[in-house]
């Protein structure tokens, strides 16, 4: 797929200079702010909350891809949308009635995806994928960004990808976790749609170049 979507994950970038770094993406190519919030509970991290995303919107011009590694996340689903979220994503592991939950999403007028820890199987998904706009695929272990990338994640890819296939459906599959440009392209091959990339990107020397890089090499 030649317009894959890059995701850039605001965790990585340099708070003291948030603005800068939204104003960045907004000129750059990619296609997301990816937001990580954590709750301390469901991930062993706390990262951030209402205020910070409210405060991205503010400036961003492109979507925000609201990632949620939180203890029951529909506590709070209206909360995340009122501040400017676009896209919510909810794990399966920390939710009980997950068809709910997705409608919820919904009903609050954003776009609902699920998001599988590393060794949670894609098979849970069959049921609920009509429902998904879009399914996160952690290549990492949730929590702290920086971690490796996980190999077992290119067969999760694939499978994932024959399900929605054998569906009919248009599902974006997104992945999260160690992406750069030595993996990428062979995710995009087994089927993502959607990249997630932190550290990669705002470690950068330019993470402008950084980001067009990827595009080109993902084209």
């Amino acid at each position: 797929m030649s317009n894959i979507i890059i995701a850039p994950s605001m965790l990585a970038a340099d708070f003291a200079n948030l603005q800068r770094d939204v104003e960045m993406v907004n000129a750059s190519e990619a296609d997301w702010f990816h937001i990580d919030v954590m709750d301390g509970h469901f991930v062993p991290n706390i990262s951030y909350g209402m205020p910070v995303i409210q405060a991205i919107k503010k400036h961003a011009t492109k979507p925000l891809d609201v990632h949620l590694m939180i203890e029951k996340p529909e506590r709070y689903i209206e909360e995340f949308a009122k501040v400017g979220a676009d896209i919510i994503t909810v794990h399966y592991e920390s939710t009980v009635h997950l068809h709910r939950t997705l409608t919820q999403i919904e009903d609050a007028g954003c776009k609902a995806g699920v998001v599988l820890n590393l060794t949670t199987p894609v098979s849970v998904l069959e049921d609920i994928l009509p429902k998904c706009y879009m399914v996160l695929i952690m290549s990492i272990n949730p929590g702290f960004g920086g971690q490796k990338f996980e190999e077992i994640t290119y067969n999760k890819v694939k499978k994932l990808r024959k399900m929605i296939d054998e569906q009919g459906l248009d599902t974006h599959i997104e992945i999260d976790g160690g992406v750069t440009d030595k993996n990428a392209k062979k995710l995009m091959d087994a089927g993502a749609t959607a990249l997630v990339a932190g550290s990669y990107i705002f470690k950068s020397e330019n993470p402008t170049e950084t980001i067009k890089g990827m595009k080109k090499l993902l084209s």
